[in-house]
Order: structure tokens, then sequence, then C-alpha cells
């Protein structure tokens, strides 16, 4: 498919799911993937154009997806820095960071080949890869941690012991685009039989369903929960852990998913491909260093990136799954 018609189609699609940033109406991006999957165009280049050969110089472009660009530009600059210095055999001058809004905006970017890496957690990452071509190349152990998964909880004395017995209530879910906090504890409830919609704080669940609302927050989602002004929420492991011990004690475990990866470094359709073994070989050894160890206790305390034990062609299989789970209930 030509870039043009692949850049309409991701703009048409995801311009839904920007003006629904804490909302959980996915099927714009669902037809997205399913058309930049199928749609050919008479006389279109069937193979994806060659990965360009670097010039003189270049810049090497990390990006994320944030609304506090300040802040996300400060924790990914060392890194963007550290690369291009040890990237200068390969025509790297200089490291820069881009913080998108809003998926459709990353995934322009990658189209267009203006970010080189882009860093999420696993969902918002397969969505990227299945939208641009994009490819996962590592696994980032962000705050030290190589994998984590949801946790189901409720006030202990709402008396609710299981998933079952939320219907005709609701949970709290974070937002849309949250791996821990929409689809993997989404499709786990789907998967487990339960009817499950969308509401807003003020509508009502049928008796049989339990609607799911957005908080914006997993620390929104954990005080909602506390105050009663849901049935129960969905957060991931580390912050279930990060509860002080007098409020987590008053709180009943639900459920808990298997785990996941706990972010997903993916690199731009197009790559010189010496230029990204040497981006490969350059992150998967900073914690073998003390300059790299440094770089990365600054990328918000990352302990190391390694490849995927499953293998990269698997690595997003698992979410794969669960999204089409979600899409086609």
């Amino acid at each position: 498919m030509g870039m043009d018609m692949r850049e309409s189609l991701i703009s048409t699609y995801l311009s839904r799911l920007s003006k629904r940033v804490f909302r959980a109406n996915l099927t714009s991006i669902a037809l997205a993937a399913v058309l930049l999957a199928t749609v050919t165009v008479p006389g279109a280049e069937a193979v994806p154009p060659p990965a360009p050969v670097p010039a003189a110089v270049m810049t090497i472009v990390l990006a994320d997806i944030s609304s506090e660009p300040a802040k996300k530009i400060k924790r990914f600059q060392p890194l963007a820095d550290y690369l291009a210095e040890n990237l200068a055999d390969l025509g790297i001058d200089r490291g820069e960071v881009k913080i998108a809004p809003d998926m459709e905006t990353i995934c322009r970017w990658l189209n267009a080949g203006e970010v080189t890496l882009y860093f999420d957690s696993i969902y918002p990452a397969m969505l990227a890869c299945n939208l641009t071509g994009a490819k996962p190349i590592l696994r980032r152990w962000k705050n030290g941690i190589a994998q984590y998964h949801t946790v189901f909880f409720s006030p202990s004395a709402s008396g609710i012991t299981s998933l079952s017995e939320l219907a005709g209530r609701k949970i709290a879910f974070e937002n849309a685009l949250s791996t821990s906090g929409y689809m993997v504890p989404l499709a786990f409830l789907i998967r487990a039989g339960l009817n499950t919609a969308e509401h807003t704080i003020d509508s009502s669940p049928a008796k049989d369903e339990i609607g799911y609302i957005f908080t914006g927050e997993d620390q929104n989602t954990i005080q909602w929960v506390i105050s009663g002004r849901v049935a129960a929420g969905a957060v991931d492991n580390h912050t279930f852990l990060n509860i002080p011990e007098e409020t987590r004690s008053s709180l009943t475990i639900l459920a808990e998913t298997e785990p996941f990866s706990r972010q997903v470094v993916v690199v731009k359709p197009a790559i010189y491909p010496p230029l990204l073994e040497a981006i490969e070989t350059l992150l998967t050894e900073m914690h073998t260093t003390a300059p790299g160890r440094l770089v990365l206790k600054k990328f918000k305390n990352t302990a190391r990136f390694d490849n995927f034990p499953e293998g990269k062609e698997k690595a997003l299989e698992q979410m794969q799954s669960l999204y089409k789970l979600v899409e086609h209930r």
C-alpha cells in the first residue's frame, strides 16, 4: 500500500480515538488495522520501501505518548544523547526527543520516519505496530520491572469476593490506551464469560453486566474504590503493592491476570539494518557499564533492555489475541 493511502487511513480512524482520550470505544482502531492489512491499491507497491542508507549526518529520535511533554523530554534526553554519542560511526550526530499527544500523532511520525524508537507498554505498542508496520525489538525493564500483571480489587467491607459478583455494578479502569488498566482486565472479564459495557459515573449497568468507567489515572482508580464510587478497580500489581499497608489490608483481591512485558521498544518501519543492529547492541549492553547504568537510572530507573524471552516474532502475539477478543465480543 502506498504511504499516502496508509497515512490517510490512519488519520481517518485514529482521529476518533484522540477525541475520546478516556473512552474505550476502539472500533475505529480495529477497522484501521483491518484495512491496513487487507486493502490493496491497483499498481501500488506490494512490499515496504527499502530501508534508507544514512546520510552524512542524522538525528536519532526517541518518542513516547504523554500529556506531560516537558517531564518526558527531561527523562528521555540522556538516553537520546547516549545513543547519539555511541553511534557517530554510523552518521548519527545528535539525539532528540519527541513527545506525541496521542496515538494518531505517534503513528504519523513512525510512518514518516520522523522518530527512530518509540517506547510504550505492550498494548499501545501493538497498536502502533499494527497501524504502521513498525516492529518490536526489545523489552524494557521500566522501574526495574521485566513483567507485570493486573490485579482486580474491591473493598473488603463490600462483601464482594469474586468478579461474577460485580454484575450490575461498576469497575474502574485507567484509560483506553492502558495495558494493565484497560485492555488486559477487560479481555480477562470477557474471557471469563462476563458481560461488560462502557458506562459513565452517572449511568447504571444492567443487572447482568459489569459497567466499566475510566478514571484517567491509577491513583484515581484506587481512590474511587476506597471511597465507594465504584465497586471494584483494576491496576497493575506493583501499583497495588504500593498502596499503604493499612489501606491495602482493607481491600480484597478478586482476581489476577497473566503477566506481560512491562514495556516494549518499537523501531520505525524502515531503518538502515546496520544502524538497527548497533542500536540493539548498545541498549542491551548499557547495564554492563557505569555510564550506561547512570543513563538507565535517569530513564525512569530502567534496569536494562533485553530480548523478548519468547522471541521478537511472538512478542505481541499474546496481546494480539486479547485485542481480538475485545474487538469481536
